[in-house]
């Protein structure tokens, strides 16, 4: 039971029937059946706001999806499907503001990245149990294609990685199974949008990284199952040969751009070197994708502009390594260069786009304009500057971008296999020394955000999971962070919403000491100045810890 999408006056229905034993997700068994739908103010049932019968059938996997319209605004509602003498469980939805109506708050819970090889979702269990969300945004990975591997949590179904729409189906349906997944779905709308992993790694318009032709066939091919499936099983306005890139509206405090940075985008460069990153024919969201957000943030009148992104849009930059005779030659061949990126999968390898749209809020004078990311495992809290040269000494900013941090999948300290909150600290103060107008970095948490948009400010609160291989993990605030009105500017904050004070568990302490001491002689070696053990420790590391 899911629902998605929500509009003033409707909101979209999701469920999927097993109308035999043997139709199974994927099996193309069973035949068209009708199903009907009810949507009631009451949990009882009595008093039916809207109702209507759907058919479905193993072309689209037996998965329902009904535009219930006719609803009223601003309104929760029950609903449930019947088939035959069979009623479902009941959902809980919301619909949107009317248009222009005044709105004093509105609540998100903010996700991305769950893997379910790599944990159970307690971080949904967390949003599920609020009670006072209006609406959870997904930034994308949903799921993942890969096949099992050794050291799974739970071991992915099918065990293989997903090529054919069968596959994805099945796929699907058992990250519908998660209990916390079901408990959420089920008691609030939500927003999504895809990223690399519902179809394939780093996956750009004519391919993937994680796609090898001939062997798994036509990337085309790959594409559309993946796409068809996500429309199937997904609570959300698309369907193939469609865009997934859409806006909702809430009143005249917010509206939410959730866009699409896969579908589009011209393959990521070869190394962060490339001039391509600079091409101004290399695109991230398509041109007609661009025009769409650029011109949308012209004309918008919300308050609050909202953007799901589904990679990080700020510029983040290494400082180079590089020796003075070698950085002087690289910049006489392909011009200035103030670091290296630290992804040219982000908004960082396509640079004429990020241009056009900083460009759009600058010389329009827009604020509120919040960008929303997921994709990178990580906690972030930044500005955009309206010019990266002279921003150390304007801090001239022309928005913001609050990243969560993933659901499960590995973050920084299990990737180097060290304990959190050690050498990660070195890592995000060289990032922040480099990078001046990032204000919050957390490269180890599991967890989730919740965001709270009033006329007064836009403020986050970040979620750590004290073990995301446990499925009833506890969860705790590890920082709070907000954007007052008319600034384009983010502050930390000391308490959260719900009064915690942010904290953060470091690791033993002998065990820190000892990778920062690691880290600090690594960077060394690499020619790399490291920063002292009490920047990291005192200012630089500033709402991390």
């Amino acid at each position: 039971m899911a629902s998605g999408d929500p509009l003033p006056d409707g909101v979209l229905l999701w469920t999927r029937l097993t109308p035999s034993p043997d139709a199974v997700p994927g099996s193309g068994i069973g035949g068209r059946q009708t199903v009907g739908w009810e949507v009631a103010h009451d949990a009882e049932f009595r008093r039916i706001a809207a109702e209507g019968t759907v058919e479905t059938g193993p072309e689209r996997d037996h998965t329902v999806k009904v535009d219930a319209t006719g609803l009223a605004a601003d309104t929760w509602y029950y609903f449930r499907f019947t088939w035959q003498d069979g009623v479902s469980p009941i959902g809980r939805t919301r619909t949107a503001p009317r248009p222009g109506a005044a709105v004093d708050e509105l609540r998100l819970g903010v996700v991305s990245c769950s893997n379910w090889q790599h944990g159970h979702f307690a971080a949904y269990r967390h949003l599920a149990e609020r009670g006072d969300l209006d609406l959870v945004i997904h930034l994308g990975d949903y799921l993942y294609e890969y096949e099992t591997r050794d050291g799974a949590v739970r071991p992915h179904d099918p065990p293989v990685e997903i090529i054919t729409l069968e596959q994805y189906r099945r796929r699907h349906a058992q990250y519908k199974t998660d209990p916390a997944a079901q408990a959420l779905h089920g008691s609030v709308p939500f927003a999504v949008t895809w990223d690399d992993h519902e179809s394939a790694n780093d996956s750009w318009a004519g391919g993937a990284e994680n796609h090898t032709e001939p062997e798994e066939g036509p990337w085309a091919e790959r594409l559309a199952a993946s796409q068809r499936a996500y429309a199937e099983w997904m609570p959300v306005r698309y369907e193939p040969g469609g865009h997934i890139y859409r806006r909702l509206e809430f009143g005249s405090l917010a509206e939410l751009s959730m866009l699409d940075l896969r579908t589009y985008r011209s393959k990521q460069v070869a190394h962060p070197f490339d001039r391509g990153i600079h091409d101004d024919e290399r695109t991230i969201t398509g041109e007609q994708q661009l025009e769409w957000l650029t011109s949308g943030l012209v004309s918008s009148t919300a308050q609050w502009k909202l953007i799901g992104n589904s990679v990080m849009i700020s510029p983040v930059q290494f400082p180079s390594t590089l020796t003075t005779r070698e950085f002087t030659a690289l910049t006489d061949l392909i011009g200035p260069i103030e670091g290296v990126p630290y992804n040219v999968d982000q908004w960082d390898g396509y640079t004429a786009d990020r241009a056009r749209v900083l460009r759009t809020l600058r010389d329009n004078g827009i604020s509120g304009t919040v960008f929303l990311t997921g994709d990178i495992h990580s906690g972030w809290s930044t500005e955009l500057p309206a010019d990266p040269l002279t921003y150390p000494l304007t801090g001239d900013s022309v928005a913001t971008e609050l990243v969560c941090t993933s659901v499960t999948s590995d973050n920084l300290d299990e990737i180097l296999g060290v304990p959190p909150r050690t050498l990660s600290l070195v890592v995000e103060a060289v990032i922040k020394l480099a990078n001046p107008h990032v204000k919050y970095l957390d490269f180890d948490s599991h967890g989730f955000s919740v965001l709270q948009v009033t006329p007064e400010a836009a403020r986050m609160d970040w979620f750590r999971l004290a073990d995301r291989t446990d499925p009833d993990s506890s969860a705790e605030v590890t920082a709070s962070y907000r954007v007052l009105a008319g600034t384009n500017k983010v502050e930390r904050i000391s308490r959260s919403m719900d009064g915690a004070t942010p904290r953060f568990e470091a690791a033993d302490e002998s065990e820190r000491a000892a990778a920062l001491r690691e880290a600090r002689a690594r960077l060394a070696r690499n020619g790399e100045p490291a920063p002292a053990a009490d920047a990291v420790e005192s200012g630089q590391m500033e709402g991390t810890r």
